[in-house]
């Protein structure tokens, strides 16, 4: 599987993905908004479980490398986790490094995926964003996701208790 934008290659992690995974879930900059940075055992852990093949009837989650299609480098991490039964819903998520935010490549990376999940019958793809993280909002904004609601206290991240923007958009062909 490999879905193919202007600037950006996205296909589905490998073995030798380790490094790209891992140097993102080291990513401090990125990690304020995700968790604390794991120790490399559990990074290591949930590298194992994302490599598991995926079909979209799957309950586990897609995880893609997002690269550059003019050098091949490593960007970030895309994907979803989705609940095919009975609901055709997805979560979709990203992570990059933060050396490659501000230029366009999340909001290019989630069209791409989102219309591959569209494509393949998901109903409704949904978002939870940190609430003050703008720039992951912006993201899902320009790709027509809308606040649908605020879970309050919803995330315990670095030790404090946090609000989650809750965003969806329904597939345009339902």
């Amino acid at each position: 599987m490999q879905l193919v934008t202007a600037r950006l290659t996205l296909s589905r992690l490998q073995p030798e993905d380790w490094q790209i995974f891992k140097a993102v879930h080291e990513d401090a900059a990125t990690m304020t908004w995700v968790s604390e940075i794991p120790d490399e055992e559990d990074i290591r852990q949930r590298f194992t479980e994302r490599l598991a093949p995926w079909l979209v009837t799957s309950f586990h989650m897609l995880c893609l490398v997002a690269r550059l299609r003019d050098s091949g480098e490593a960007i970030g991490l895309f994907g979803c986790s989705p609940e095919w039964e009975p609901n055709r819903q997805a979560e979709v998520g990203y992570m990059m490094l933060h050396r490659f935010t501000g230029q366009g490549y999340g909001s290019e990376a989630l069209s791409a995926l989102c219309t591959f999940l569209f494509q393949a019958e998901f109903h409704k793809l949904k978002a939870l964003v940190v609430e003050g993280n703008w720039p992951s909002r912006r993201i899902l904004e320009k790709n027509d996701f809308v606040l649908e609601g605020i879970l309050r206290d919803n995330y315990l991240l670095n030790g404090q208790w946090v609000n989650d923007w809750v965003l969806g958009r329904l597939n345009p062909q339902n």
